[in-house]
C-alpha cells in the first residue's frame, strides 16, 4: 500500500527545531530492512564481516573523505545494522584552517554544512549501490538493504559518549541480549 498520509500519520523521530548540520557529537543506528543480518555474524563475540559488511565498513571509513565537516569516532557493523558515533565540526572553522595554511577558503560559495540526514541518505545509498553490484553479478535479486529512517541521539555530556562508546564497542559480546537480534536471515 502506497503512503497515505491521511491514514498513515507519519511523525518524524526527530527532535523538533533542532539544526543537524550544527557541530555536535552524534549517536546513530542505521539498521537493515526487516533486520536481515547481511553484513556477516558474530563468532566468539567477534563481529565476522562478509562481502556487505566488509563494502559497509569500507563506506563508513570514507565517509570522512566525503564531507569535510565529519570525523570518524566509534562505529561497529553488526550483522542487521551498524551503530556509530558522528562527530560533525564548525565548517566555518574548517574553511578558515584550510584557508590558513594556503588552501582555499571554501566558504565562498560553498553549499550549506551537510545535515546527519545527508551524510546518512549519502552512506545508505553508497553501500546500497555497492552491495547491489554483486548481486547483480550473481543474478540475484537484493531487495531493499535498508530500514526506511535510522536512529540519532545527540550526545550532550562526557558520561554519556562514555557509556555509548562503550555500548558501541561492546555490542557484538552481547549479540544474544541485543534488541536488534532477532536474525532472519544470513547472506555470506
Amino acid at each position: 500500500m502506497a503512503y497515505n498520509p491521511d491514514i498513515h500519520k507519519r511523525r518524524s523521530i526527530r527532535l523538533k527545531g533542532y539544526d543537524y548540520s550544527q557541530a555536535n557529537f552524534y549517536f546513530i543506528t542505521i539498521c537493515c530492512d526487516n533486520n536481515i543480518c547481511r553484513f556477516g555474524n558474530i563468532v566468539k563475540n567477534e563481529m565476522i564481516l562478509n562481502d556487505y559488511g566488509k563494502i559497509a565498513y569500507n563506506q563508513w571509513e570514507k565517509l570522512a573523505k566525503r564531507f569535510q565537516n565529519f570525523e570518524l569516532n566509534v562505529f561497529q557493523i553488526m550483522p542487521n545494522h551498524i551503530h556509530g558515533i558522528i562527530v560533525l565540526n564548525d565548517i566555518v572553522g574548517a574553511s578558515l584552517a584550510v584557508a590558513q595554511n594556503g588552501g582555499m577558503d571554501i566558504r565562498a560559495g560553498a553549499s550549506p554544512a551537510p545535515t546527519i540526514a545527508d551524510i546518512v541518505g549519502a552512506y545508505k545509498s553508497l553501500v546500497s549501490n555497492e552491495c547491489l553490484e554483486i548481486f547483480k553479478s550473481k543474478n540475484e535479486t537484493m531487495g531493499k538493504l535498508w530500514h526506511r529512517n535510522y536512529y540519532e541521539h545527540i550526545i550532550r555530556n562526557e558520561q554519556s559518549y562514555e557509556n555509548i562508546s562503550n555500548y558501541i564497542t561492546n555490542n557484538p559480546v552481547n549479540w544474544q541480549h541485543d534488541k536488534f537480534n532477532n536474525i532472519q536471515k544470513d547472506y555470506k
